[in-house]
């Protein structure tokens, strides 16, 4: 038995890598293909492997596709016949194949599943490979954003690092005094960029305010855009917040020239080597005290191609996967997408103390959408933001004519 780790960028480019072999009657087995993002490094390439060894009837061959590419090669294929058994999709994209017929509905077997048991996934994320009350999927791993703080810069300026922000107003109010032009230290960092990033880090402080994608021009989801405006306006965090990612973004807090900086939890094993500082993670602050929070969902969902000639074999994979999910973060250091599992403690007091903020605020995660339109909404939430930000609209005529773009492309 053997899997194939093939790599497809941009066209059909396939190098095949012989190794993990187990031999067995061709007639015997059954080939299912997967197509995902996942380096040798990481979860996918690996459980592959793991399922094509421990299985002697299931053959696996493995593509590493490329992010730009996965949604219209996979799409194409599917049109034509050539699509995977199994690909790991950003879960804004799911709705799209799901909501078209391309994704297997999983409903019934996941019923009959002793292993992938719906009530263990975070709302979030179960809801991210829902599509019309049935299952096209199951959720690979998951992430989410917080605020982390630097309490040393606490400290320095008199604010009480065991009492971080907890609403708008007092984030801002602890960005104004944490500001500091002369030792180029802004109070915050984060991203708005025009990318999926800037609606990642957007959508949660709307859906706060009571709105969401649907309702994006809501009367609190134009006091967050404000309330960002307000950010911007007075210098609390840095121009480029416009065009830089949440990776760059967090560098600056890293580095000591923020006091605060949303993101997630991918920074922690950064923030542990590079930032010289006590830092610290706490839940995003809400529009006021006592309202419902949210926070960004992010990371892949497993799905199988409805027009697989082996449906049971891809199953059974996406069964082996779940099963791995207790050791998710040990050995790939990303999240489960599970209430149900307990992180093993890292040693790292910062970093684990960080875990428990970041599992926490994963309990108000919300999926982008579900929506088959999502690049499209996406796209219109990003304009307002921009154009709020650079002054060419108010952040309410913004968000109205976003509203209008994404009520045509829902209608």
């Amino acid at each position: 038995m053997s899997i194939k780790n093939c790599l497809m960028a941009g066209a059909f480019a396939l190098a095949s890598v012989s190794g993990f072999a187990l031999q067995a009657h061709a007639q015997e087995e059954v080939t299912i293909t997967i197509w995902s993002l996942d380096k040798p490094e990481q979860p996918a390439w690996n459980l592959a492997r793991e399922f094509d060894e421990k299985e002697p009837g299931i053959k696996v061959e493995y593509r590493l596709v490329q992010f730009d590419d996965v949604v219209s090669e996979a799409m194409r294929a599917y049109s034509t016949g050539q699509a995977p058994d199994i690909i790991a999709i950003d879960n804004p994209e799911h709705a799209l194949f799901a909501s078209r017929g391309a994704f297997l509905d999983i409903t019934d077997m996941v019923a009959k599943s002793e292993v992938i048991k719906p009530a263990n996934y975070f709302p979030g994320p179960l809801n991210s490979v829902t599509w019309d009350g049935k299952l096209f999927g199951v959720p690979k791993a998951t992430n989410t954003i917080a605020l982390y703080y630097n309490a040393d810069m606490f400290k320095e300026k008199g604010l009480d690092p065991d009492k971080p922000p907890q609403t708008w107003a007092e984030l801002i109010d602890a960005a104004r005094k944490l500001n500091d032009p002369a030792k180029n230290v802004y109070g915050l960092a984060f991203s708005a960029k025009a990318s999926e990033e800037g609606t990642f880090q957007f959508l949660p402080w709307a859906q706060m305010g009571g709105g969401g994608y649907e309702k994006i021009n809501a009367d609190g989801a134009v006091k967050a855009l404000e309330a960002w405006k307000t950010i911007m306006d007075e210098k609390l965090a840095s121009p480029d917040s416009l065009t830089r990612g949440q990776w760059d973004s967090t560098g600056t807090f890293n580095s000591g020239n923020a006091a605060m900086a949303i993101s997630g939890p991918w920074e922690l094993n950064r923030m542990s080597e590079e930032a010289k500082f006590d830092w610290r993670v706490a839940l995003l602050p809400v529009p006021q005290e006592g309202a419902e929070r949210s926070s960004a969902m992010g990371d892949f969902n497993y799905a199988i191609f409805s027009n697989t000639k082996h449906p049971e074999a891809a199953f059974k994979a996406l069964e082996y996967f779940a099963s791995q999910d207790n050791v998710m973060f040990e050995k790939y250091g990303q999240l489960p997408a599970r209430s149900d599992i307990t992180l093993p403690a890292t040693g790292n007091d910062k970093k684990d103390a960080g875990l428990k903020v970041f599992q926490e605020q994963l309990k108000y995660a919300k999926a982008r959408g579900p929506h088959p339109e999502w690049p499209k909404i996406s796209k219109a939430i990003q304009d307002a933001i921009q154009a709020a930000l650079t002054g060419q609209m108010t952040p309410k005529e913004a968000l109205d004519q976003a509203a209008e773009t994404i009520s045509a492309v829902t209608g």
